[in-house]
């Protein structure tokens, strides 16, 4: 049975992520920074029929936690097959450039990036264990320059000096986590999930959170010849979802 490590997975999206991947069959680790809130959550999803979950404390920003988390996986599988790094904040709103503080900024990127950096480094050794290993960073259409150059995007008038930065270096991290790893099984890859209705945003997001992981989870459940290294969105009309950086 596969495993995987969800970050951020006690609501919204990454919930039904670990819906959909339970129901797929594989062990999903529900990772939450409250292990109180999260433990709650999976008695609620046993009592719905899924199954093979199991609430793991984990806060992206607390180094402690990240090294107690993967000190568990590896007790009990040995190994990690698949990293979701879901777990992220919005910031305060809204966010100049002019004048929004390098604390609120530095606040964001403590989650967006160095979490996901954090995490990524610290069970990379377990994923490697792995026969296909994945790591799916999610991101945000937010944090593509070139959607954000162009005037006639539907999103263009939405800038965030700490939100939407904190997914374009998440970005440009992947790239280079993913050529460091392209001669071994890994698939690594930025999944934005779209504009999604979730309590990130107020519920004001036209997708919903069973599209959202269903998208997430196409594009990390790979076989081995599927590309490293790519933008997938939700919010690209085509049938791959390939989005410009």
């Amino acid at each position: 049975m596969k495993s995987v490590l969800i970050t951020g997975a006690n609501r919204s999206i990454g919930l039904e992520i670990t819906k959909q991947l339970s129901a797929k069959g594989l062990f999903v680790y529900l990772g939450s920074r409250d292990l109180e809130k999260g433990e709650a959550v999976v008695r609620e999803l046993n009592q719905n029929g899924y199954q093979n979950i199991k609430a793991i404390e984990i806060d992206v920003t607390n180094p402690d936690s990240i090294a107690e988390a993967r000190n568990i996986v590896e007790k009990e599988q040995e190994k990690l097959d698949i990293l979701v790094n879901n777990a992220g904040i919005l910031g305060i709103n809204p966010q100049p450039a002019s004048d929004t503080s390098i604390k609120d900024i530095q606040h964001v990127f403590d989650t967006n990036f160095f979490g996901v950096i954090s995490v990524t480094q610290a069970f990379l050794d377990l994923l490697k264990k792995s026969d296909s290993p994945r790591i799916s960073n999610i991101t945000s259409g937010l944090g593509s320059l070139t959607l954000h150059s162009d005037p006639t995007w539907k999103y263009y008038n939405f800038k965030t000096a700490g939100y939407g930065t904190s997914k374009a270096a998440l970005n440009a991290y992947t790239i280079a986590l993913a050529y460091e790893l392209k001669d071994l099984p890994f698939k690594v890859n930025v999944i934005d999930p779209g504009y999604t209705a979730t309590d990130f945003n107020a519920h004001n997001g036209p997708g919903t959170v069973e599209s959202a992981a269903s998208f997430i989870i196409k594009h990390t459940l790979t076989d081995d010849s599927a590309p490293t290294g790519q933008f997938y969105s939700n919010d690209i009309e085509d049938e791959i979802g390939i989005s410009p950086w």
